[in-house]
């Protein structure tokens, strides 16, 4: 049952519309396992007629259920390293857009941000937002001092709480798929529900995304090519956000009439990103063509910076390593780079990885280096490694849809476009990078300084452990996992044993009533008898049927 914490009236109200949209969409065999607050008066909810696939099916009721779970769903379809395909696909899709707030709302929101009316701050200040989301709205507008004109992204009344008691809700379904379904155990729901609540969190701090741009700003400071809008600081706050409004056409939007733009417009946006990557350590984790804008002066700029990803110099070097790998077909050190950037790989057969990867590899070098196809390599590796358990931290995760992303945008506008011959500069630049001096002597130093501290701590820790052996205090502790499922099934069998003893104590005490012929009378047998032997039997059916529903018969 649920956590007494969440049986509150708004929690509730929410679970039994969360139950509504599974049932709407025919997960039953969840809500069964869920155990959810009115799941039986609900089940009366007539499920869609049309013909959908499970995957779609998903992706409609992350729809219905709003805003947290649509980022929820757009956040995993992030993550082709533990999800198929199909539905990766499916969750793309997603879309929130969503009718506007009035506009009064907005306005004494912008107001109590800025502690001035709307007025003394803009000039002109457009009442139809130009783009409205499930999290937040932009409105155009003009500022009154600098006559600039301005994106007012202002954060919608009231969602912060909305969000917050749906991640609630889901960190709880989540605990109770992973102790009650097999197949989703393997997804580590209540971990992926951890990481989703810290990054949507973050993107609902409109200050972390300002700082997020001027990070950008400075990393692309001597690229004239690249622009990152300006922000007005005196007006940014925690859930307002003024900079400079951006003119121009998404990337994808180039005009197909001429492919000498369109063909630079793919290496640009392209070069865009793999800097990003390889270079910086710092990237966009969504640069999706209505993110990334072609200015009329040509200038690519960069929008919607909430959510990025970072790597460490060393998951940097280590990428540079892996592509090394692959264009050299070098298996041995493919699935040792593999197995030191993931998670899971405790339970991994290297020798079946070993040869799955070999068999991806010849697949790849069959065709010319010019025609590999990056993004489908990188999606088809994740797709391995998710059947060998293996799963990547998600901003190298979040780093791969990043590639596949910029590919396929790039590819759209050139299809001629040669994706190796594109990075190399950058990967060649990554590998002087990694054997120059400085860097060298860095992780020399870094190791010394490990092995220097272990030299001191190791005579103090060996000496503990001797007092311990001396006194009889060392004690060794184990961990069990998934005790949680044994807690249940040890609880459902001594609830059914309680039962069938109160039925055997019912039937013995009945058939002595009858025995006796004691009490009132009903058709010529003794009532009390006879109800006994009716409650007795509707208990026993009960348990039985208990018993096939659990399917642990």
């Amino acid at each position: 049952m649920l956590p007494v914490k969440l049986n509150t009236v708004k929690h509730v109200r929410r679970l039994k519309q969360i139950v509504v949209v599974l049932l709407k969409y025919g997960f039953d065999d969840i809500v069964e396992r869920l155990d959810l607050p009115g799941k039986l008066l609900l089940k009366k909810v007539m499920p869609v007629k049309e013909h959908l696939t499970a995957h779609e099916r998903v992706r409609r009721a992350l729809e219905d259920l709003g805003p947290a779970y649509i980022k929820f769903g757009q956040i995993m379809s992030l993550r082709s390293d533990l999800l198929p395909a199909e539905l990766i696909f499916e969750l793309r899709k997603l879309h929130d857009k969503v009718p506007a707030v009035d506009i009064s709302e907005i306005r004494q929101q912008i107001e109590g941000h800025l502690q001035q009316p709307i007025d003394t701050v803009f000039c002109q200040f457009e009442d139809t937002p130009s783009a409205a989301a499930s999290l937040a709205q932009v409105h155009r507008a003009v500022l009154r001092d600098e006559r600039q004109p301005v994106a007012v992204k202002i954060q919608r009344p009231g969602i912060r709480a909305k969000i917050e008691s749906d991640l609630a809700i889901m960190e709880l379904i989540a605990g109770q798929l992973h102790q009650r379904m097999e197949a989703a155990a393997v997804y580590d729901l209540p971990q992926l529900v951890k990481e989703f609540k810290r990054t949507l969190l973050r993107e609902l701090d409109y200050q972390r995304e300002a700082r997020h741009m001027r990070i950008f700003k400075a990393n692309f400071a001597d690229d004239p090519l690249v622009h990152v809008p300006e922000l007005y600081d005196d007006f940014c706050t925690e859930k307002l956000l003024v900079m400079e409004l951006v003119n121009g056409v998404k990337l994808s939007e180039v005009s197909p009439n001429n492919s000498e733009q369109r063909s630079e417009m793919a290496r640009r946006g392209l070069s865009l990103v793999v800097k990003q990557v390889l270079e910086d350590g710092f990237f966009h984790a969504d640069p999706h063509p209505g993110n990334i804008i072609v200015r009329p002066d040509g200038q690519v700029s960069l929008l919607d910076c909430g959510m990025v990803g970072r790597l460490t110099d060393d998951m940097r070097f280590k990428l540079t390593d892996l592509i090394q790998a692959v264009v050299n077909k070098d298996e041995d050190r493919l699935v040792d780079i593999l197995l030191d950037l993931t998670h899971g790989h405790d339970v991994c057969d290297r020798q079946r990885l070993q040869q799955d990867i070999l068999d991806l590899l010849d697949t790849y070098h069959s065709v010319p280096l010019a025609q590999l196809n990056l993004g489908r390599f990188l999606a088809n590796t994740a797709e391995m490694l998710r059947e060998h358990h293996l799963r990547f931290p998600q901003n190298l995760a979040m780093m791969i849809k990043a590639l596949i992303t910029a590919e396929g945008v790039a590819r759209d506008l050139d299809p001629e476009l040669d994706i190796v011959a594109e990075i190399h500069p950058l990967l060649k630049k990554l590998i002087a990078e990694q054997w120059k001096p400085e860097n060298i002597w860095r992780a020399l130093r870094n190791n010394l300084s490990h092995v220097w501290a272990l030299q001191r701590q190791l005579p103090q820790r060996l000496n503990q452990i001797v007092e311990k052996l001396e006194q009889g205090e060392l004690a060794i502790k184990f961990r069990h996992e998934n005790l949680d499922r044994l807690h249940h099934t040890l609880e459902d069998i001594a609830s059914r044993l309680t039962v069938a003893i109160i039925i055997a104590a019912m039937v013995i005490g009945s058939s002595l009533i009858v025995t006796a012929n004691a009490g009132p009378t009903l058709l010529g047998y003794p009532a009390l008898g006879v109800f006994g032997y009716l409650i007795s039997a509707l208990l026993g059916l009960w348990i039985v049927v208990n018993i096939l529903r659990s399917n642990k018969w």
